[in-house]
């Protein structure tokens, strides 16, 4: 799994998924910030910091979804 085209990150919004830890994440490409959302649980008010080793493992073994999935969110299993 995981993103193939990096390039996404830099033009649009990018929403990811990574069931494993239970956790999504959203790139906002205008502020150029990483936001968490653990299963069951509100977006973090801060943001994650770029190089954090869960949102990186989130871009190579996670799924993008989309921004209705990321925002009704996935209950904890």
């Amino acid at each position: 799994m995981g993103i193939k085209d990096l390039s996404a990150f830099a033009s649009r919004d990018v929403f990811l998924d990574y069931d494993f830890e239970e956790v999504t994440y959203r790139w906002d490409h205008r502020t150029r910030t990483v936001f968490v959302k653990f299963y069951g649980a509100a977006e973090s008010d801060r943001p994650v910091p770029a190089d954090n080793r869960l949102y990186n493992d989130a871009i190579l073994y996670g799924r993008e979804i989309s921004k209705e999935e990321y925002e009704k969110g996935f209950d904890r299993r």
